[in-house]
C-alpha cells in the first residue's frame, strides 16, 4: 500500500502556477529522486507534500496511521542557519519536537532516540562540539540525524550534498542509500544530479516541460526517447 499518493496537484504561489497536472506514489521503502530543470518547481513540490504551503489544485494523500507530521525533512541551509549557536546534541533532540505537541521538555525517550540517530550518523563524538564549527558535511549528517529523530518513516531530502566536496558527497549518498536499504526508511530526494539518481534511487520524477514518473529504467527509456526526438528534429 502506498505511503504517499499525489493526485493531479497543481503547484504555485498565488495565482502563479508552476507545475501542473502531477501524479505519482510512493511505497514503503522506495527511493524516489525528484530532478529536473531549476525554477521546475521541486523544492515548492516538498513543501507542500509537507503541508507548508496548499497545492493550487489536486491532492496529497497519506496511508492509514501517517501524516506529514511522519516525515523528516531535511531543507536547503541558508548561509544564517549554517552559523547557528547550538550544539550537535541540541540540533539533533529538536527533532523530536513535531510530534510532543504542546510539550517543551525532553523525556528519556527522546534523549535516546536522539543518542541512536547520532550513533546512526556515526557523529556521536560530536555532540557537544557547537554546529556553526563543523564543516559542511558533519552538518548535513547532523540535521539527517534530527529528521530521524522527527521520523524513521520517510525522510524527504532537499539537496542534501549540494556544496559538499567530491568525498563527502560520495559519503553522503551511500550513507543515504544504507538508511533506505538497511533500514528500510522511504527517501524522497531532491537531486541535480541525474547521474547519481540512476544509481541510487529505484523510482525517479523529472519535472519540468515534460513530465514523468516511473522506475529508473523507464526513465532511462524516458529520456532516450527524448534524445532520439531532440535528434529526429535537426
Amino acid at each position: 500500500m502506498p505511503q504517499l499518493i499525489c493526485k493531479d496537484l497543481s503547484l504555485g504561489y498565488g495565482s502563479q502556477e508552476i507545475q501542473h497536472g502531477l501524479s505519482f506514489e510512493v511505497n514503503s521503502g522506495d527511493y524516489l529522486c525528484i530532478v529536473g530543470e531549476n525554477g521546475s518547481g521541486k523544492t515548492t513540490l516538498m513543501k507542500t507534500v509537507l503541508g507548508l504551503q496548499k497545492p493550487l489544485s489536486g491532492t496529497i494523500e497519506f496511508s492509514e496511521g501517517l501524516s506529514s507530521r511522519d516525515i523528516g525533512y531535511l531543507p536547503q541551509q541558508t548561509d544564517v542557519q549554517r552559523d547557528f549557536p547550538a550544539s550537535v546534541q541540541e540540533i539533533v533532540i529538536s527533532g523530536c519536537l513535531g510530534r510532543k505537541g504542546f510539550s517543551p521538555f525532553y523525556n528519556k525517550d527522546d534523549k535516546a532516540l536522539a543518542q541512536r540517530s547520532m550513533e546512526r550518523m556515526n557523529i556521536l563524538d560530536l555532540k557537544k562540539r557547537c554546529y556553526r564549527e563543523l564543516s559542511g558535511g558533519q552538518q548535513q549528517r547532523v540535521l539527517l540525524a534530527r529528521a530521524l529523530c522527527a521520523t524513521q518513516k520517510i525522510l524527504l531530502l532537499d539537496e542534501p550534498v549540494a556544496g559538499l566536496d567530491p568525498k563527502v558527497t560520495a559519503d553522503m549518498y551511500e550513507l543515504i542509500d544504507s538508511l533506505n536499504k538497511d533500514d528500510g526508511v522511504t527517501i524522497i530526494m531532491i537531486s541535480h544530479d541525474v547521474d547519481k539518481a540512476l544509481r541510487y534511487a529505484s523510482h525517479i520524477l523529472h519535472i519540468g516541460n515534460e513530465c514523468f514518473f516511473g522506475t529508473k529504467e523507464e526513465y532511462r527509456d524516458f529520456k532516450d526517447g527524448a534524445v532520439k526526438g531532440e535528434d529526429d528534429n535537426d
